[in-house]
């Protein structure tokens, strides 16, 4: 008899339940209390998915159609939402005899689609108030980067507040309510870190197009121009585009996310292809990163028109190829001990990760909420100062290259000294300021005698290592100001700065020429390193700086091996004075100038 008065009692319940549609569930009633100013919603109210999306708020509110039954919403649940099927939400609110804050009803997610709030009015009636990132900024109730909507809480009452939400995918929703004055705090600081990170993007962009400008180097461009895109899709995503760039346009705000993401999915192969350069045991890949980034603006226009869901699985799917590639490439170059991969591969990892889990919480698997927003704006944020270490290791190691480019240009492979081209024009502008400050020089010519004939007899190695032994000897002879340079296959050329008198000439020459004949111990063949020098005092001897080197290498080859004057001048011009009228130059009593 138990038994059956509890079945009964049962069925009853069951019945009631039915008949009394959303009244059947005790639903919590929020107290807003002033000590307690932020407080997480999605557990605390009522949910209901509307198949069709036709259910009017009126016809939910009044509880008379048992079919429209709303269950308990559950904490981090993921909605099975698609277009043309929508959440209803119910809360009931009571603020507290001792509050004085307003409070304000938010849903943190800049991509929601569509949110519209109801609430009661004094007679009964429904108001409603529409945000969502399909519709205009401008045009929301409260405007900012995220649907914030103010309660209408005029007494102490219990206060009914449904809500209405349209998206395009599956999504986990975000609902807070928020006193007024911890809302402002948390806006301010927001609005704080996202300008700080816009700040420093646009930053790195400023440095990334001049560096290219100066540099010439188009890594620094491709950079500038990924963090640019970056930034608009960073922008978009935290839902400061919509707020602040692009308030007026609905439509355009729903679909910057993924066609921005597409578009920075695009350089990005770009971006490494030049970081990592080519391969040739890989020659597909820079074809495929010219592919891949040549795709992306097409892609970016297909999901214009794309249904969202398989537009989200296209930008996603491109997206990860990219970044998976990308990884690929970065291995490739780290294998080879090259620091540039590594760094190229820290900076994609956590972005595919965040990337990887976004597209399977569309797909249906379990997400939080926070991570379209803040995972791809903490993965984006940690991939731009990776990328910009691996630029600089690599603008580093292409300035080194070039820079030994420019000394090997002007400077001798063999021996380091300054080429002929690069020493005539030194000696030009010795020349030129000899003739307008009359600052002193010599110039002087050193020549390896013994050259040929230790090539002929030892072989080209040798040779050139007594040519390096020469210029070791130069090198601790000549002073740091003075300069030196190769002119020919074993000749020398130095200009000694600040020179005056034939005297230190004399003293260098001759230091030079012991030192060559000391042979150093140890070394195999014991070889002596035999010198000829001449010189020209500029005050002395004045010429242009062709005239001058072409005399003084005629002077070098008129020298006999075995001279018994290893050193030699230039002599200066013999100049006399002109005969006084009447008088006959006496070539008799001409003075006997030493021959040259």
């Amino acid at each position: 008899m138990r038994y059956a008065l509890g079945l009964l009692a049962a069925m009853l319940l069951v019945l009631l339940s039915g008949l009394l549609g959303p009244a059947a569930f005790a639903q919590n009633v929020v107290v807003l209390n002033d000590d307690n100013p932020v407080m997480d919603l999605q557990a605390s109210g009522l949910a209901w998915i509307d198949k069709d999306a036709q259910t009017t708020i009126l016809q939910l509110a009044s509880g008379a159609d048992p079919a429209l039954l709303m269950s308990p919403a559950q904490a981090r649940a993921v909605y099975p939402l698609e277009p043309g099927v929508a959440l209803w939400q119910h809360y009931r609110f009571r603020k507290s005899t001792d509050s004085q804050q307003e409070w304000t009803l938010q849903f943190p997610s800049p991509l929601l689609d569509l949110v519209t709030v109801f609430q009661k009015t004094r007679k009964n009636g429904w108001v409603s108030q529409t945000a969502g990132d399909t519709v205009a900024v401008s045009s929301w109730p409260e405007p900012g980067r995220y649907a914030q909507f103010q309660l209408a809480l005029p007494d102490d009452n219990v206060h009914d507040v449904y809500v209405h939400i349209q998206h395009a995918t599956r999504l986990n929703i975000p609902v807070n309510v928020i006193a007024s004055k911890v809302r402002s705090h948390r806006l301010q600081v927001q609005a704080l870190v996202v300008g700080a990170v816009l700040g420093a993007l646009v930053l790195l962009i400023a440095g990334g197009a001049a560096q290219s400008w100066v540099y010439r180097d188009p890594t620094y461009g491709w950079y500038a121009l990924y963090v640019s895109v970056m930034a608009l899709t960073i922008a978009a995503w935290t839902g400061v585009a919509a707020h602040m760039m692009w308030s007026s346009s609905g439509a355009w705000a729903d679909l910057a996310p993924g066609c921005l993401s597409i578009l920075v999915g695009g350089i990005a192969p770009m971006v490494v292809h030049h970081l990592c350069g080519a391969d040739s045991r890989q020659k597909g890949l820079a074809p495929l990163a010219y592919w891949l980034a040549g795709a992306s603006l097409p892609l970016a226009v297909a999901y214009a028109f794309l249904e969202r869901e398989p537009g989200v699985v296209l930008a996603g799917t491109y997206v990860m190829t990219v970044l998976v590639l990308g990884m690929r490439r970065a291995i490739i170059v780290w294998r080879r001990r090259d620091m540039v991969g590594f760094w190229v591969l820290a900076a994609f990892t956590p972005l595919a990760l965040v990337a990887l889990l976004i597209l399977a919480g569309t797909a249906g698997l379990p997400g939080v909420s926070w991570l379209p927003q803040y995972g791809l704006l903490a993965g984006l944020i940690i991939q731009i100062p990776f990328l910009l270490v691996a630029l600089n290791l690599r603008s580093r190691e292409r300035h080194n290259v070039e820079a030994r480019e420019e000394v090997m240009a002007s400077h001798d492979a063999l021996t380091g000294l300054l080429t002929l081209t690069l020493f005539n024009d030194r000696l030009e502008q010795a020349v030129a300021r000899f003739t307008r400050h009359k600052e002193p020089a010599a110039v002087v010519y050193a020549e390896l005698v013994n050259y040929d004939y230790v090539k002929r007899t030892y072989g080209i190695a040798v040779a050139e290592q007594s040519l390096l032994r020469s210029v070791i000897k130069l090198r601790r002879i000549l002073r740091d100001v003075d300069t030196v340079g190769r002119v020919d296959e074993a000749r020398f050329g130095m200009i000694l700065e600040g020179v005056a008198s034939r005297e230190p000439v004399n003293e260098m020459a001759a230091r030079l020429i012991a030192a060559g004949l000391m042979p150093l111990k140890g070394l195999k063949p014991e070889i002596v390193l035999q010198f000829h020098v001449v010189a020209v005092l500029l005050n002395e001897k004045p010429m242009e700086g062709p005239a001058l080197a072409t005399s003084l290498a005629e002077l070098l080859d008129g020298m006999a091996t075995r001279t018994r004057r290893p050193i030699r001048f230039l002599e200066p011009e013999v100049t006399r004075p002109m005969p006084l009228d009447g008088e006959t130059m006496d070539d008799s009593n001409r003075e006997s100038y030493p021959a040259r």
